[in-house]
């Protein structure tokens, strides 16, 4: 049991001070001496959702309904809560959290877990690791309130109802004298329980269990109270099930002072990265720069690869000018890099004379230009199943190993896209137009071939769209140009034909 160690983090005023902390952040300055409440709708009307200390001192309470607690507190400044807002801060600093521990994820609207089995020694030892945990929130801007065990239902009722900054390593003796409610329970099976006198945790554990499974067998966890207290005991098992799962592979540098730019400490990251690559004989095709900054945010930085390497010199190439683009804010604090696409990479014998692998040239320079013109810059035609020409093939990694389609001496090697409109000025009978214009040059067909008829893809395309009739033409100064004709005259989808030019022959 003391294998395992999960530290419960309590944010029980993360709506308010996140409030406040976007109200100034838009310039509106709220004093501390100031009741404020926010509401969220109710069943009968706008509830407290949060309150600042002046509200709590002036009465008003967590669930009441706003016309009452205005009515208590006439002072009381009401506002619209923002859960949404609060949620996704919450899940960034479950993020943030992880660099105390590997798994991490939101408990609830107002907590949040991570495991730091193993971790602990890294921080000077559990109770110093607390201690910095509540400084670094503290320093965001939240009050928080935390306690170490090793069960996550431990945890969380000894951050909510024990002493501060709790270590426990005996689940029963530390869960006894608190109350029923931090087994996290339903409101009515905690009514319950205290109508019948079992007003803490080791008042229910006293109990025979076959009394309390008599009464409580078919109902779910959160109404049963034996499953809550196996699950704070370590008798059943509770999985911590963090949002992503935690990099193999990965490099960190923690700073004793907040720093703006992450570049001086980069190559030594690359470093040891690709060295733990190297070991693994494992190569990878995207990397993550993470920067964790004191107000509690994250900030990312992706780059991939169009082929595995673990070359820390093109590594470091490919983040070049790319940390401008970070915002600081107050600085940050800690860094992280994190290997999240990896591939198995042995090592490749270079040529008698030295030269690098086939194909390692053109893999580093198309990583060069991605990482500068962005991700889908570089691309490669692939075919794919469709008889309209500019559907005909889909873009697709640069360096994919698909064969090109076969080429086809009727259709042209560069297509326009989209479709070039042409002004027709002559038309030839059920064929091409004699003389038209386009890009302001009147052109005269002087040979031409087709047509090709070509049908709508009636499972794909809207109702109403019209075929089309290629031609092979050729100028009189040996131009050769591909044109449809889009509809039919009296085809009874829409008016007169259009004509449009579609690609050039070589």
């Amino acid at each position: 049991m003391t294998g395992r160690r999960i530290v419960s983090i309590s944010l029980p005023r993360l709506a308010i001070e996140s409030w406040l902390s976007r109200a100034a952040k838009r310039g509106d300055d709220w004093p501390e001496t100031v009741p404020l409440a926010l509401s969220v709708p109710g069943t009968h009307g706008p509830v407290i959702h949060a309150v600042n200390r002046a509200a709590e001192e002036a009465g008003a309470r967590i669930g009441a309904r706003a016309v009452d607690s205005r009515a208590i507190c006439p002072a009381l400044r009401i506002e619209q809560a923002e859960p949404e807002q609060d949620a996704a801060r919450l899940a960034r600093l479950a993020f943030w959290a992880r660099r105390w521990g590997p798994w991490s994820t939101p408990d609830g609207d107002d907590g949040i877990l991570i495991d730091t089995t193993g971790t602990a020694h890294l921080f000077g030892g559990e109770a110093a690791m607390l201690a910095r945990i509540q400084a670094h929130f503290a320093r965001a801007g939240l009050t928080a309130k935390l306690a170490l065990a090793p069960t996550r239902g431990t945890a969380w009722a000894l951050a909510r109802f024990g002493p501060e900054r709790a270590i426990c390593t005996d689940p029963l003796p530390a869960l006894a004298p608190l109350p029923v409610a931090g087994l996290r329970l339903s409101d009515e099976t905690q009514l319950l329980l205290r109508r019948l006198g079992l007003k803490t945790i080791g008042d229910l554990a006293a109990i025979p269990r076959l009394s309390l499974m008599r009464r409580f067998a078919r109902a779910g966890a959160q109404d049963n109270p034996l499953i809550r207290l196996d699950q704070a005991l370590g008798r059943a098992a509770e999985p911590l099930g963090a949002p992503e799962p935690a990099p193999e592979f990965a490099a960190e540098a923690r700073l004793a002072e907040p720093v703006v730019d992450p570049s001086d400490w980069l190559p030594e990251l690359l470093e040891r990265l690709c060295a733990q690559l190297a070991a693994a004989d494992r190569g990878c095709r995207r990397l993550c720069l993470s920067v964790f900054r004191i107000d509690g945010e994250r900030r990312d930085i992706r780059v991939s690869m169009a082929a595995p390497t673990r070359e820390a010199a093109h590594l470091l190439r490919l983040f070049d000018g790319r940390s401008e683009r970070l915002d600081p804010g107050y600085g940050f604090d800690l860094i992280r890099l994190a290997a999240e696409a990896v591939e198995p990479l042995t090592a490749a014998q270079p040529g008698l004379d030295g030269a690098a692998p086939s194909g390692l040239a053109l893999a580093r320079l198309v990583d060069r230009l991605a990482a500068r013109f962005g991700p889908t810059a570089i691309s490669r035609p692939l075919p794919h199943e469709s008889h309209i020409p500019e559907r005909a093939e889909i873009p697709g990694p640069p360096l994919a190993a698909i064969p090109a389609p076969p080429a086809r001496a009727d259709r042209p090697i560069r297509l326009l896209s989209p479709a070039e409109e042409i002004r027709v000025l002559y038309v030839i009978p059920e064929g091409p137009p004699a003389q038209f214009i386009w890009r302001r040059q009147t052109l005269r067909v002087a040979r031409h071939a087709g047509p090709e008829r070509i049908a709508p893809e009636w499972w794909r395309d809207r109702p109403g769209t019209r075929l089309r009739d290629y031609f092979r033409i050729e100028d009189d100064t040996g131009l050769r140009l591909w044109i449809y004709r889009e509809g039919l005259i009296h085809d009874g989808r829409g008016g007169a034909p259009r004509w449009f030019l579609h690609g050039i022959f070589a």
